[in-house]
Order: structure tokens, then C-alpha cells, then sequence
């Protein structure tokens, strides 16, 4: 088959089967490579870096115990590992499934006021409504109410802890966080190994070597921690005020911002993702995360840039497949991996979740508040992106529902009522 059949294998629209058969050892053994293996190493280890800090952070804020936070992990892990270890070779293209992080923050957020069975009940009620959208088509339709940059808004509001954090670890413990920044400023600003190391791979390294050289790890603080153990189950409580609170913008960060995104990047690199199958596997496998206390899956954007960025197209597949396989192993150790990042100083979890999301924190302010070429014209620039952001940064509560939730509301409204632009901004594909 040419490289244009084997593009246009997939429907990127409805529920679509490969229209070849999964490769066979022989053709597993001749895609494999150097490259390809090592990309899917590559994206584990970003993934278990400043993603898993994000995790820690807000496992922190919700007050949740080691063992609550090690079942997290190893639930975004092990099982999205699976996921993304058969879907890559059944569809024959990298196809990294994880968690989403703007979900994450929510959902720490959200723990101040909401007891933990409560927010796994909203993670199931959130996987069934991705499911429903997905399988029935109603996505594009539910997007067209919420214009991108009232749903990137929100998203940049809840990332903005992140950056002011970053600023705080680096003025509080300079070695440590410092260093970290340095390390990230140097490979982000190096043409050659920008596209080959991930910037915060790097921060992490160099986190660790100034933690050895300053003595800064606190073994104490993780003496009563396991390392190894079996994940904890979570009986769902459904209520009301949590699934007000959580279910949409939870849903709104899978389908708009995540798999959005996952897809560009593939699409961008000559593959044509199965939307469609993305989505309601998404959703389902959200479902079965769930009772491990982790948060919805989703097509993970920077993970397969990643995987795409080196090999031929064709064998890139195999990424994803390494990539899967290694996320199964770091679950399994989903305890001795939390143990370790408790030893270590605030400063440094801080500085490598803020260097993790300061290119997403970016690309959100620019999607929210960037104008687009019809209106660069106009005489007065959107009132709505604003009006959002004001509005999750500030952590109001009305009616038991929170902040994200109350600022998509306020945001549409603003957009219908003072811009007048709500659903008239084109969608992304």
C-alpha cells in the first residue's frame, strides 16, 4: 500500500475500523527501530514528569493520602497504557491516550469543596456524556455553543496557578528551582535539541542533580510510604452539586481542548486519526479509570508529538506501542514513584509542573485572547475571553457549583449579549 492509501485508511469522522489488519510480528519486527523506540521512551518519561507533578499538586490541594494518589496514577497509566498499546497497533499509528491535565487542575480545584467518592462519581457521569456525544455525533454541535476562546479562557485560568507558582519556587529556593530554569531555558532556546529532548526532561535532571549536590531530599517524608502496593477502589457517589460543577467543563477539556489538539498533531505529521473511535474511547475508558480515582482519558497532544517527531510515518506506530507498554510499567510502580517525589522539596514539584505547563498556559492565552484575521478590523476586541478568565481565576462558588463551570456561563452570555460573536468564530477541525 502507498503512503496516500495508507492515509486515507481511517475516517477521521464516523466510528471507522482499519481497513488493513494489525501487523503481524514479521512487520512488527521491521518497523521497529531506534528511533521509533526511543520516541516512545521519550514520551512515557515527559509524561511521568511534569504531568505527574500536576497530579501531585492537585492530590495536595484535595488533601488525598499517598495510597489515593499512587491508585491515580497507576489507573492513568496502566490502564491508558493498554489503550494506548493496542489502539497503536490496531490502527497503525501513534495513538497516546493519558489524562487531561486542564481536567487535573479542575478536579484539584474542585476537591476544596467536594468530598473524593463524590468527584469519582462526576469522572463516570463525565465518561458516559463523552460517549453519548461521541457515538451520536452531537459534538460539533455542543462545540458551536462554546467558542474556542471561551473554553481556552477558562483552561488559561486554571493554569495561571502554575506560572505564579513557578515565579514562587524560584524566588523561595533558587538553587533548586532556579537551576530547573536555566536547564528549561537552554534546551527550549537550542534549534537542535529542542525537537529531540523535551525541555522539562531536562529541568527534571538538573532538579535532581542540584537536589544531590544541595543534600535537598527529605527521605524522612516518605518513610511511612509503601513502594510497591495494589491500587485503591472508590465507590462512586453521584450528586448533584458535584456533577454540576465538574461534568461539562471535564467534558469540555477532553473533546475541545485535549483531543483537539492530540488530533492536530497527528494530522499535522500525515496521519488521519479516527475522531470518532478517539472520542468514545475516550469516554469509556474514562469510565473504567474511574473507581482508581483518575481522572477522564483523553488523546494526549504533547505525548504524541513526541511519538511522530522522529521515524517514517508508517513505522511510527511502534512509538505508540513502546509508549503504552512503558506506561503499564511506570504504573505498576505508581507507589515508589510517589514515595520518591515526596522526598523531594516543594519548590522542585512546583517548578516542574509550572515548566510542564508553561507552553499550554501560553497556547491557551493566545487562543483565548489572539484575534482572528476577520476581526483584526474590529473596533473593539472581545469582551467575552476576559470576562472568563476573571472569572475562574477568582475561585467563586454559587450554588455549590464552581468556579469553571460559572465562567463558561458568564462567558457565553458576555459573547451573546455585549460581543455578539458566541458560535460565530469557526471551530477546530
Amino acid at each position: 500500500m502507498t503512503e496516500t492509501d495508507d492515509r486515507s485508511s481511517f475516517d477521521s469522522g464516523d466510528i471507522a475500523s482499519p481497513r488493513r489488519r494489525p501487523p503481524g510480528l514479521r512487520a512488527l519486527k521491521r518497523s521497529c527501530s531506534t528511533e521509533t523506540v526511543g520516541a516512545g521512551a521519550t514520551g512515557v518519561l515527559f509524561s511521568a514528569t511534569g504531568p505527574v507533578a500536576v497530579i501531585l499538586g492537585a492530590a495536595s490541594v484535595g488533601g488525598l493520602t499517598s495510597t489515593q494518589t499512587a491508585s491515580w496514577i497507576f489507573g492513568v497509566f496502566v490502564l491508558n497504557g493498554v489503550l494506548t498499546l493496542v489502539v497503536s497497533w490496531v490502527y497503525r499509528m501513534p495513538l497516546a491516550f493519558f489524562w487531561t491535565i486542564p481536567g487535573t487542575v479542575l478536579v484539584g480545584q474542585s476537591l476544596t469543596n467536594l468530598a473524593w467518592p463524590e468527584v469519582v462519581g462526576a469522572y463516570v457521569v463525565t465518561g458516559v456524556l463523552i460517549v453519548a456525544l461521541g457515538s451520536t455525533g452531537l459534538v460539533a454541535a455542543v462545540m458551536r455553543l462554546l467558542p474556542v476562546p471561551i473554553v481556552m479562557a477558562m483552561v488559561a485560568g486554571a493554569f495561571l496557578s502554575f506560572g505564579t507558582e513557578l515565579v514562587r519556587s524560584v524566588t523561595a529556593d533558587v538553587s533548586i528551582a532556579g537551576t530547573m530554569v536555566v536547564a528549561w531555558v537552554i534546551v527550549s532556546s537550542s534549534a537542535r535539541w529542542r525537537p529531540r529532548i523535551p525541555p522539562v526532561l531536562v529541568s527534571l535532571l538538573a532538579g535532581l542533580s542540584a537536589l544531590v549536590i544541595t543534600d535537598g531530599f527529605s527521605p524522612d517524608a516518605a518513610s511511612g510510604l509503601p513502594m510497591v502496593g495494589l491500587p485503591e477502589f472508590v465507590v462512586p457517589v453521584f450528586t448533584w452539586q458535584a456533577c454540576g460543577q465538574l461534568v461539562i467543563p471535564l467534558a469540555i477539556t477532553v473533546i475541545a481542548v485535549q483531543n483537539g489538539q492530540g488530533a492536530a498533531v497527528l494530522r499535522a505529521a500525515g496521519h488521519r486519526p479516527p475522531i470518532t473511535v478517539i472520542t468514545v474511547l475516550s469516554g469509556v475508558w474514562s469510565v473504567l479509570v474511574a473507581p482508581l480515582g483518575a481522572v477522564s482519558t483523553c488523546l494526549a497532544g504533547p505525548t504524541n508529538a513526541l511519538l511522530t517527531a522522529v521515524g517514517r510515518r508508517e513505522h511510527q506506530y511502534i512509538a505508540g506501542m513502546v509508549c503504552g507498554a512503558l506506561a503499564v510499567v511506570v504504573g505498576l510502580s505508581a507507589p515508589a514513584l510517589v514515595r520518591g517525589l515526596v522526598s523531594v522539596p516543594h519548590t522542585f514539584v512546583a517548578a516542574l509542573a509550572g515548566l510542564a505547563m508553561l507552553e499550554a498556559l501560553r497556547g491557551a492565552f493566545v487562543a483565548a485572547f489572539g484575534e482572528p484575521a476577520d476581526q483584526a478590523e474590529s473596533a473593539r476586541p472581545a469582551l467575552a475571553p476576559l470576562v472568563t478568565l476573571l472569572v475562574t481565576v477568582s475561585g467563586v462558588q454559587v450554588a455549590g457549583l464552581g468556579a469553571p463551570f460559572w465562567a463558561l456561563i458568564c462567558g457565553v452570555v458576555t459573547a451573546l449579549v455585549l460581543d455578539g460573536t458566541a458560535g460565530k468564530r469557526r471551530q477546530p477541525d
